[in-house]
C-alpha cells in the first residue's frame, strides 16, 4: 500500500473522542511512557504511572488519570504520523500497544458463526478447499438457529446428545455451547503491537484472517476498568490440522495488535457499551482486493463479564491484571485467488478495524519472520525504568 496506509489521526480516535478517557504508551527517545489524550495533545504521566498496569490497578482509574498531570509529548497528529515502521524517526515519539504489564489472554468461539468456522477448520485438516462443502453438511445438521442458544443451558446439552449421535461433535462445539469458554494465552507481556505498526503471519500459512475483536482491560482483582480493540491474527490452515497447534497458529511474531488506546470506564462509557458495540472490518489489499465485515457484541453467545470471570479469580490470579479479547463473529468465507479457497491474507494488506466508541486499530500484514524481532521484554522494561527513575512510582 502507499506510505498513507494509516490514515490520518482524526480517523483512528472514537466518534466522542472529546468525552473519552484515553490512555495509552508511547515510545519516547528515553522509553515507553504512558499517556493520557486531552484536547488533541498527549500528555507523559509517567511520573504517576511508570506503567500501564501501575494506572489500571489504581482503585478508580477513571478518577486517578483525571487527577494525574504531567508535560504534553505533542500532538496526537504529530505522534500518528510519526508511527508507520516506514515513516518513522526514532528521536521523535512514536505510538505503542496500550498494554505493558497485563497477562495478553483471549476467548474463542464465543459467537455461533465462529464456532461453525473453527468445526469447518478442523473438519478441513487445514486444507481451504474442502471448507465449502462441510458447511453446507454442518449447517443442515444443525438445523436451525443456535443464536440464542445459551451455553451450557438444558438446551445446549440435548445439542449435544443429538450432534453426538450423529457423529458431528467437536472440541469447538465443546467450548461453543458447552459450560466452560475457550480462554488461551495470545502472546507474552509486552509481545503485542499497536495500532500504526506491522502484524505478522508466518510465511508457511497459506490461509489465514484477522479477527477483530474488543478487548477488555482488567484488574488484578477481577475489576473490567476499561477496552479497546484488537486483532486476534488466526492461522486457520494450522490450526485446523490440530487443536494442539494453537500456539503456533496464535501466538508468533507481531501476531497480537492491540489499540488505539485504552477508553477508561466512566460515567461516560462502560461494560454495556461494550456489550452493544458493533466492530468493523475492512481488508485493502496491494492487489485491488477489498473485503467488509462487521462483528456485533450483541451476538456474542457469553456476557463479557462472565468471560473476565471465568479467565481469572481464586484459580489464577494475575497481580498486574490481564487483559482478554472478547472473540468475534467474523469468519471471512470470500473468495481472494482460487474459486472454494476463502479468504487469505496477502503481505501488504492494510487491515482496520474500527468501533464508535474506540476508534480504529490499522495494521499492515507481513510475514511474521521478515519483522524486527521481540526485543523489549519485563527485564529489559524495568532496567529502562530502574534508568529512568521511574521504578516505585506509583499512585494508590
Amino acid at each position: 500500500m502507499t506510505e498513507n496506509w494509516t490514515g490520518n489521526a482524526a480517523e483512528v480516535l472514537p466518534a466522542d473522542a472529546a468525552d473519552a478517557l484515553l490512555v495509552g504508551r508511547v515510545q519516547l527517545p528515553e522509553g515507553p511512557t504512558v499517556v493520557v489524550l486531552r484536547d488533541g495533545r498527549l500528555h507523559d504521566l509517567s511520573a504517576t504511572f511508570p506503567t500501564m498496569a501501575s494506572l489500571t490497578e489504581t482503585a478508580d482509574p477513571a478518577s486517578a488519570v483525571r487527577a494525574a498531570d504531567g508535560p504534553v509529548i505533542g500532538s496526537f497528529d504529530e505522534v500518528w504520523a510519526n508511527t508507520a515502521p516506514d515513516a518513522r524517526d526514532d528521536a521523535l515519539p512514536w505510538l505503542l500497544s496500550p498494554i505493558d504489564l497485563q497477562v495478553v489472554k483471549a476467548s474463542g468461539v464465543t459467537f455461533p458463526v465462529s464456532m461453525l468456522e473453527r468445526i469447518i477448520e478442523e473438519r478441513a485438516r487445514g486444507e481451504a478447499e474442502s471448507a465449502d462443502g462441510i458447511r453446507a453438511t454442518i449447517l443442515d445438521a444443525l438445523g436451525g438457529d443456535i443464536r440464542d442458544l445459551v451455553p451450557g443451558s438444558p438446551e445446549a446439552a440435548r445439542l449435544k446428545q443429538v450432534l453426538i449421535a450423529a457423529g458431528l461433535w467437536s472440541q469447538y462445539l465443546e467450548v461453543g455451547i458447552g459450560p466452560d469458554p475457550e480462554i488461551f494465552t495470545k502472546a507474552p507481556v509486552l509481545a503485542t503491537v499497536g495500532a500504526g505498526s506491522d502484524v505478522g503471519v508466518l510465511a508457511e500459512s497459506k490461509w489465514n484472517n484477522p479477527e477483530p475483536e474488543v478487548v477488555l482491560a482488567v484488574a488484578s482483582n477481577g475489576a473490567i476498568v476499561g477496552a479497546t480493540l484488537g486483532n486476534d491474527v488466526n492461522l486457520r490452515d494450522i490450526e485446523g490440522r490440530s487443536a494442539l497447534l494453537l500456539g503456533r497458529a496464535k501466538d508468533n511474531n507481531a501476531s497480537a495488535s492491540v489499540g488505539p488506546f485504552i477508553r477508561l470506564f466512566d460515567d461516560r462509557f462502560g461494560l454495556d457499551d461494550v456489550r452493544s458495540e458493533t466492530v468493523t472490518l475492512s481488508v485493502d489489499g496491494d492487489d485491488g482486493f477489498r473485503m467488509e465485515a462487521s462483528s456485533h457484541m450483541a451476538q456474542i453467545s457469553r456476557d463479557p463479564a462472565d468471560l473476565a470471570r471465568q479467565a481469572s479469580g481464586a484459580h489464577h490470579a494475575y497481580p498486574d491484571g490481564f487483559v482478554l479479547y472478547l472473540g468475534t463473529m467474523f469468519a471471512p468465507t470470500d473468495d481472494r485467488d482460487e474459486p472454494g479457497h476463502g479468504f487469505t491474507h496477502h503481505v501488504g494488506d492494510v487491515v482496520r478495524i474500527a468501533s464508535p466508541r474506540l476508534g480504529a486499530l490499522v495494521n499492515r500484514v507481513q510475514h511474521s519472520e521478515e519483522l524486527a524481532p521481540w526485543s523489549f521484554g519485563i527485564g529489559a522494561l524495568m532496567a529502562n525504568l530502574a534508568q529512568r527513575g521511574l521504578l516505585g512510582r506509583t499512585s494508590a
